[in-house]
């Protein structure tokens, strides 16, 4: 779905059938249609991804997905989408520290992660990777009750009553609405949400596009040497967890909430480490960390400068002041590296059609 989502692959597109009467002058075809698979289309200078077994992509899986991911009906009120905290104008982010969108109004303890290019994301999803992967991710938001609440038994009656999902379902999975099949058709759509056509992937794949712009270039190569220990590959994320030094103490409050990837492991270890956000579309998709509490990217940036907090679990890639917690930066490479973090914004990602809401 659009430049860098998806490669249709025909299936197999009919299943014949075919009876004949004793005679042989009667014939009767069924006729039943396969949904058509699908490959995502992987840009060039991105990693390998891995396909899922237990749910395959299917052009109707993908477009359902897209259906129900900005349909108010998967909430307890019917007033709130997946679409509603995750806008594809702001690379599926919503600008917003803590939301109180949901249906109880009540702020959210974590700022909402962007959505994109989690086809790679293998190791847990969640600010501490508490599901396993988008097809349990999804449970989360989807039964919450400060998100969107909903019964999915209920659910389940809402999409029957509706002669367009039963039939698209129908087509999709052999045991048609049931709850576990809405979250794989977002799983699926959710998977061709790919984001590769910044003005950095058009110099990666050189000739496709312009070139970087000094300030830009030195930008990368600052990132490059101090940030990709995290922020690593052509993704800019290690896909791991990391203590990043902005709390001393993590309480466990809200069910542990605040200690991070410590409250799926247990291991002490993991105290205050939370997952590594990718910074492609960094720059539209402020507030910044687990909690949204830097509200700008220099914010983010005094941080990592000077105000690194030591605790137990500080990360040791963080001490690169003489041995020493903090990330020296003169100006003008504070400004090269915000240049060449604005050469990460996908602009026509977050315009492309294929992935909005169909129906506008």
């Amino acid at each position: 779905m659009g430049k860098c989502a998806f490669l249709r692959i025909p299936a197999l597109f009919f299943l014949f059938g075919v009876t004949f009467s004793c005679n042989k002058e009667n014939v009767s075809e069924e006729v039943s249609q396969a949904p058509h698979a699908v490959k995502l289309r992987v840009p060039v200078n991105f990693p390998p991804v891995l396909e899922h077994a237990d749910n395959p992509l299917t052009e109707e899986g993908i477009e359902l997905g897209r259906m129900l991911f900005h349909d108010v009906r998967l909430s307890g009120n019917n007033k709130i989408s997946c679409a509603s905290c995750h806008r594809q104008d702001l690379a599926f982010s919503d600008g917003i520290a803590l939301t109180t969108v949901g249906v109880s109004g009540q702020a959210l303890a974590r700022h909402v992660p962007v959505l994109f290019n989690l086809a790679w994301a293998e190791s847990g999803l969640f600010w501490d990777g508490g599901s396993k992967n988008l097809e349990s991710q999804a449970l989360g938001p989807l039964t919450s009750a400060d998100e969107m609440f909903q019964d999915l038994n209920v659910l389940e009656q809402e999409l029957k009553a509706d002669p367009e999902y039963v039939k698209r379902f129908a087509m999709v999975f052999k045991d048609g609405i049931r709850s576990v099949n809405v979250i794989k058709a977002l799983a699926q759509f959710q998977r061709t949400l790919i984001s590769g056509t910044s003005k950095y992937d058009q110099y990666r794949r050189a000739g496709s596009g312009a070139g970087l712009t000094e300030s830009e270039l030195l930008g990368m190569n600052l990132v490059n040497s101090k940030c990709k220990a995290c922020h690593s590959g052509e993704l800019f994320t290690d896909d791991n967890y990391h203590n990043n030094g902005i709390d001393v103490a993590f309480n466990d409050d809200h069910e542990g909430i605040y200690q991070g990837r410590f409250r799926v492991t247990f291991n002490p270890l993991d105290l205050g480490k939370f997952k590594t956000p990718s910074l492609r579309n960094v720059l539209v998709t402020a507030p910044y960390m687990h909690d949204g509490r830097f509200k700008t990217i220099n914010e983010v940036l005094d941080h990592y400068q000077s105000g690194i907090k030591i605790s137990p679990t500080t990360d040791q890639l963080l001490y690169q002041n003489r041995g020493q917690a903090g990330i020296p930066l003169t100006q003008k490479e504070r400004q090269a590296i915000i240049a060449f973090l604005g050469a990460l914004t996908d602009h026509e990602f977050m315009t492309n059609k294929q992935i909005n809401n169909p129906n506008e």
